[in-house]
């Protein structure tokens, strides 16, 4: 179990306050979508929320201690991440590449034991990645290699996971796909947080939204408490039109609005 806590938190970057003043309790058991326009400092909170950025004010808490201030280790049991647009460098098979996800389990020296290879093998399973399993992961095209990535954090085992765009470069298959799968592991038991831009994935896959703007928390809640029309021309600068579909909720943009 893992829970994370920010209590007044801001976040600077180069000097200028990117976050400000959020406070929220995100806990086990619920897929939480933070969404916003661009530049409203999602990514930012993301980064803070790992401990890869110090809050310049508030406190961001993984378990009731500030995340920044735990090792670094412990933070990768803990919290497995997946970042946006990630390049890779090296020709690393995708068996090999979702194998790197066991590095926080293991020591100097280690090799991957039984425990290791059960979480790697379920891992590509749960990511329907095992046609790919021996593809070299540089030559994948984009939608493949963003499901290999989601496997190497999978991999992990950890209570936490934090993705970030997580449907970037995926045809709208694997995207329902992604989010089905994000959504089983919150029913797991635990905390998953992702960075969404598509607003109807984020309605109807989603127990929770956080909407951010210009740096500040502007609504939290149920996805049809936050998702309303008001809320949307206020942050995103539209008009839009939530329907019911017959898989639930439809956010439809009509046209910018002032």
């Amino acid at each position: 179990m893992v829970t994370l806590t920010l209590d007044h938190a801001s976040v600077a970057l180069d000097r200028h306050t990117v976050v400000r003043d959020v406070s929220a309790t995100l806990e086990p058991g619920a897929l939480i979508g933070v969404i916003g326009p661009n530049g409203a400092g999602k990514s930012t909170l993301v980064r803070a929320l790992l401990g890869l950025l110090v809050p310049s004010d508030g406190a961001i808490l993984l378990n009731g201690m500030p995340v920044h201030a735990q090792p670094r280790r412990e933070v990768a049991r803990a919290l497995a991440y997946l970042p946006q647009g990630q390049t890779l460098h090296w020709p690393l098979t995708v068996e090999r590449l979702v194998e790197l996800g066991r590095l926080p389990h293991l020591g100097p020296m280690s090799r991957i034991g039984p425990a290791d290879r059960a979480a790697i093998d379920e891992a590509i399973a749960r990511a329907d990645v095992g046609a790919l399993r021996h593809r070299v992961a540089t030559e994948l095209s984009g939608g493949e290699r963003a499901r290999a990535m989601l496997a190497r954090a999978l991999a992990v085992g950890a209570p936490g996971l934090i993705v970030d765009e997580p449907l970037a470069a995926l045809d709208p298959g694997h995207q329902l796909d992604v989010m089905a799968l994000l959504g089983m592991e919150a029913r797991r038991g635990a905390l998953v947080v992702a960075v969404l831009h598509d607003l109807t994935m984020a309605a109807r896959f989603c127990d929770r939204l956080l909407l951010l703007d210009q740096g500040r928390l502007v609504a939290d809640g149920a996805p049809l408490d936050v998702l309303t029309p008001a809320r949307l021309q206020g942050a995103y600068g539209i008009q839009a039109r939530i329907e019911q579909g017959e898989g639930g909720p439809l956010v439809v943009p009509m046209r910018r609005r002032p």
